[in-house]
């Protein structure tokens, strides 16, 4: 190759970035070069803060959908606390997340919620109940089986869906001695405003749950199950109390799932479309059926959670909706 195709091939291999720097340099000193470089850096670091945290494309509190309002770089999070601290309170929260394949929002849920609650002097565990057999997802017999496998360390629970974030700090999650306490009031929640909705964040204590028999196990597939246990919760004689003087309406919480990305499955069989509306009155804690795979300790970006790999089973005589055939 001649000395002149030598060059040529350089210029294109190159894409001519050795004329631009010199051109540069000609036009600007090396001081001026520098500080535009540093204020490009600064800049970019701003913009990654606000990618992380929600707030670069003007989603403020009440976007609907995205991560949490926090820095990209893991926060330290706080330790646990001392035994005898009377601050803290004596009473301890199991908090029972019903799971499966939801990987993006547990990754936020579990630092978001751990912090959230040690602000607070909640003492708390988080169970993530992942069911992992090959039935439709069925979120009250997760929640049963966390119930019956959280321990006697812990006197309270709170049915927790994994996309929903309290954004204020105001939101009681204290021991609910009064009766049941719906933080995710219809008031508040962003999606769902009817009077008898008691889902999304739910306070029992463990005595008042078992005066209901916790959930019905027929609920195979998505909803629907929070009805049918706004009645037991009637039946047995309980009051719902919900949050009072929070102003901040629905920009109460953020809701992390995106419909358009993880389809629901909310699938109806001819029998299911009937008992949906039906009251189970013999099933829920006495009769669930499970068995634990495996039960795994492990921190989430410094928080810790327990995750419970939960096989449930199913009676295809009686709810022969459970299967996704």
């Amino acid at each position: 190759m001649g000395p002149a195709r030598h060059r040529a091939a350089l210029r294109l291999r190159g894409g001519g970035s050795p004329q631009l720097l010199g051109l540069l340099a000609g036009k600007f000193s090396i001081f001026q070069l520098f500080f535009v470089a540093l204020l490009l850096g600064f800049a970019s670091l701003l913009w990654l803060q606000l990618s992380c945290s929600g707030e670069a494309a003007g989603g403020g509190a009440g976007a609907g959908v995205g991560a949490p309002r926090q820095p990209c770089l893991p926060q330290p999070q706080p330790p646990a606390p001392p035994a005898d601290d009377p601050a803290w309170g004596p009473h301890r929260l199991a908090l029972l997340v019903p799971f499966r394949e939801r990987f993006e929002e547990l990754l936020a849920f579990v630092p978001y919620m751990h912090r959230f609650l040690s602000k607070k002097r909640i003492r708390h565990r988080i169970f993530v109940l992942n069911q992992v057999d090959h039935f439709r997802f069925n979120r009250a017999s997760l929640i049963n089986v966390g119930f019956l496998e959280s321990g006697n360390d812990t006197d309270y629970i709170a049915m927790h869906d994994v996309d929903l974030l309290p954004l204020n700090e105001q939101l009681d999650y204290s021991f609910p001695e009064a009766g049941p306490f719906h933080v995710a009031s219809p008031e508040l929640h962003p999606l769902y405003h009817y009077k008898t909705y008691v889902g999304g964040i739910l306070l029992l204590t463990k005595q008042h749950y078992e005066m209901c028999n916790g959930m019905s196990n027929r609920f195979w597939g998505w909803g629907r199950e929070d009805d049918e246990f706004y009645r037991r919760i009637k039946g047995a004689g309980l009051q719902v109390r919900r949050p009072s003087g929070i102003t901040t309406g629905y920009e109460t919480f953020q809701h992390l799932h995106d419909p358009a990305w993880r389809k629901r499955d909310q699938k109806r069989i001819a029998a299911q479309k009937q008992e949906q509306f039906k009251v189970d009155r013999d099933g829920g804690l006495n009769n669930v059926r499970y068995r634990i795979e495996s039960r795994t300790d492990l921190s989430v970006a410094g928080a810790p959670c327990t995750v419970l790999n939960i096989l449930l089973d199913c009676d295809t005589s009686e709810t022969p909706w459970c299967t996704f055939g």
